[in-house]
């Protein structure tokens, strides 16, 4: 079986190996090594790939096949969801807090002990915070923060990252809003790396690697969202189906 590409310190940051020579087992695993550094990720985002790995091991590169994506004007929203959104249980915002939002995500769950937000990780996307290209949602209740996520934005591309919720549904809600301010700013799709029962239920489908990396061929340079985001205070974030 080949081995994965070694990005050395020194190489290129904008440089990484084609995306067609990521192994199929584990699926997606492209490259080992390199750093954070917002310049690499930006390159590396821009290319499809992203980092995701464990404090015990070096930083490895992904770049699945195929890949989740959602098109923003696919969402779909459960009865049961929209009847919680219309209760306007949480009060919805952009980059208010999106350390608060990374520490939340950074929790180990109820079904994992670890986390794969390392300090080097959380250090990495706050630095892509402060530059613009990173951005959170964040779900309020009663002044208290109950959810969130946060991703990264390349042109017309929102490249989601993860996501909590401390109350039921909170992080579902703020995904709502998301993607519905997403679709009124021209955004083409949400990438959601791996396909799971979750995001299929709200409208992700399963695309080829190489359909995304065409997508995003023809939408990363596009003029994106200044930064720091903020909802048009007229979002509907209920899609009419």
């Amino acid at each position: 079986m080949p081995a994965p590409y070694w990005l050395d310190s020194h190489d290129d940051v904008t440089q990484f190996p084609p995306v067609e020579l990521a192994l199929n087992e584990p699926d997606g695993l492209l490259a080992v090594g390199g750093d954070l550094s917002p310049a690499r990720l930006i390159a590396a985002y821009r290319q499809s790939i992203f980092p995701w790995y464990s404090e015990d091991q070096p930083i490895l590169w992904w770049s699945p096949n195929p890949r989740a994506v959602l098109f923003p004007e696919a969402l779909h929203v459960s009865r049961s969801l929209r009847k919680i959104i219309r209760q306007k249980r949480f009060n919805i915002t952009f980059d208010q807090d999106f350390e608060g939002v990374m520490t939340a995500c950074a929790e180990p769950r109820s079904y994992e002990q670890e986390t794969w937000i390392s300090p080097e990780i959380f250090e990495a996307y706050v630095a892509l915070h402060r530059l613009g290209h990173a951005h959170s949602v964040e779900a309020w209740q009663d002044d208290k923060l109950v959810g969130g996520l946060y991703g990264v934005a390349i042109g017309r591309i929102f490249f989601g990252e993860s996501m909590f919720s401390r109350e039921p549904n909170a992080s579902k809600v703020a995904f709502v809003y998301l993607t519905s301010q997403l679709q009124r700013w021209h955004y083409r799709a949400i990438d959601c790396q791996v396909s799971s029962r979750h995001l299929h239920s709200l409208g992700a489908i399963d695309i080829p690697r190489a359909d995304f990396l065409s997508l995003l061929k023809h939408h990363r340079d596009l003029p994106g969202r200044p930064s720091p985001w903020c909802f048009d205070q007229d979002i509907n974030p209920l899609p009419t189906q």
